[in-house]
């Protein structure tokens, strides 16, 4: 009997997950299916109950229902702290876990970037800005977390003081943020697709000695990482956040290790 998975979002139409873990399933041999579904959050909790009723194995949680998923599921210690969910898995009632640190942390590590006593500049204050300012504060980083809503950014950097140093800002002085630390992240969908224009700086506010992330991989060079390379910056695609974010959701699904290379083609086809 095949089991199904997916991921649930609005807008879900340009996510690649729906590839990369089908391909997984393939190459494992394994009888199983994932399909992406456009969720609101009203709709949210009937879509788990209904997807976990029909026999799902289990679903990925994408924009903009991280956060409200903590209302609706169980979350493991670490979600919890995070205040956001990405992954829920059904063998047990409704379990929410977080896995987007740990994709982001071995993205970055993966191309020589060390976290460890690095200052890092995460815009945005999302479900995926609160996974990884709370994995990287972990790690060692001083974290700075600077948002449109400035009173947003201030609330998550307390949450995140619990596990390391953080602190928040607005967005008016986002310049001499940059200048101040060592890697820059975009936890926003400014420049994803099909706005891809947009790009929370140029490459005049940036220097050569920063690394710039961009966790949105639809473009896979965002108009963010085009200023980061004219500016001599290190620029790193978000793919692999997606490929190793994902990697770990199949484990806690399946218990079996996925083929991290064939998941990365899956996404990359697309492009």
């Amino acid at each position: 009997m095949n089991t199904v998975f997916g991921v649930f979002g609005d807008p879900i139409a340009h996510s690649k997950s729906p590839d990369m873990h089908n391909a997984a399933f393939r190459e494992l041999g394994m009888e199983c299916t994932y399909h992406a579904f456009r969720v609101s959050p009203e709709n949210l909790k009937d879509a788990l109950l209904g997807a976990k009723a029909m026999g799902f194995g289990g679903v990925n949680l994408t924009v903009p229902l991280k956060q409200e998923a903590l209302k609706i599921v169980d979350a493991d210690p670490l979600a919890e702290g995070i205040g956001a969910v990405n992954t829920v898995d059904f063998k047990d009632g409704m379990v929410g876990y977080n896995t987007d640190g740990l994709g982001a942390k071995r993205s970055l590590e993966e191309k020589g970037v060390k976290i460890k006593n690095s200052n890092v500049l995460i815009v945005g204050a999302g479900g995926a800005s609160r996974a990884i300012a709370f994995q990287f504060a972990k790690d060692g980083a001083d974290i700075t977390i600077a948002n449109r809503t400035e009173e947003k950014a201030i609330e998550l950097a307390a949450g995140v003081s619990e596990v390391g140093n953080a602190k928040g800002s607005g967005l008016g002085n986002l310049k001499q943020l940059i200048a101040d630390n060592d890697i820059l992240i975009n936890c926003t969908t400014l420049g994803m697709h099909p706005k891809t224009e947009g790009t929370i700086a140029t490459a005049e506010d940036m220097h050569p000695n920063l690394t710039v992330f961009d966790i949105v991989y639809n473009p896979l060079e965002t108009t963010l990482l085009k200023e980061a390379k004219k500016a001599g910056a290190k620029a790193v695609t978000g793919e692999m956040m997606l490929v190793y974010q994902g990697a770990e959701a199949f484990k806690i699904w399946t218990g079996v290790e996925p083929p991290i290379d064939v998941m990365k083609k899956a996404v990359l086809e697309g492009f």
